[in-house]
């Protein structure tokens, strides 16, 4: 039972990780979407910086030590969408030159919720036709496989590691009943003998 409940659970670790290739290269179109729409913004600050003769952290600065609120958020909101544009650029760049199993080990570079949720909701699982879909799919089943027998097999230990250490109490509760019934029949065979020797010769 164990083993089938295994090999299932490995067949829908092979079904689930046979996508990855395909969701992956969705999510990276939609990563590169996300930072081509930035870079125009991005550019166009660090212009107006360069005309004014300084760096795009002195740009920033400038905004975040204003005594005026406003400018203060408009730098903290700037800052953040350097950031998530540099974020995205180095993400693109490196899944985009990486190969569908190769961005399975840089799988946390997937790391943007709004793309991740964005790609999942356009996604449609389909029979894997490719080479890298066969081992993603190899892969997902093994692990899944090996996980789960690993784990039947650790609590199994411990169970039975319980039960030679501590026996419940139902087992405690059979051994009496089993040894009160032995008594019963020790009792009832030493009957017969006790009438015997009380007849007279």
């Amino acid at each position: 039972m164990i083993r089938i409940l295994a090999f299932v659970a490995g067949l829908g670790g092979a079904a689930g990780l046979s996508q990855f290739p395909e969701f992956s290269q969705q999510y990276l179109q939609r990563l590169g979407g996300a930072a081509d729409g930035l870079r125009p913004a991005i550019e166009a600050f660090d212009a107006t910086a360069a005309d004014a003769g300084i760096t795009r952290q002195q740009a920033l600065d400038r905004f975040l030590v204003s005594d005026d609120p406003f400018l203060q958020d408009q730098g903290l909101t700037k800052a953040a969408e350097i950031e998530r544009f540099s974020t995205l650029e180095r993400n693109y760049v490196a899944l985009r030159e990486a190969s569908p199993l190769q961005r399975l080990g840089q799988v946390y570079r997937l790391n943007d919720r709004s793309l991740i949720g964005a790609t999942w909701d356009d996604f449609r699982p389909a029979v894997p036709v490719t080479i890298d879909g066969f081992i993603c799919a190899a892969i997902g089943f093994s692990a899944v496989w090996l996980i789960l027998m690993g784990l039947f097999k650790g609590i199994g230990a411990v169970i039975r590691r319980t039960w030679q250490e501590n026996p419940t109490e139902q087992i405690r509760d059979l051994e009496d009943q089993m040894r009160e019934l032995e008594d019963q029949i020790d009792g009832l065979k030493s009957e017969p003998q006790e009438d015997q020797a009380r007849q007279p010769d």
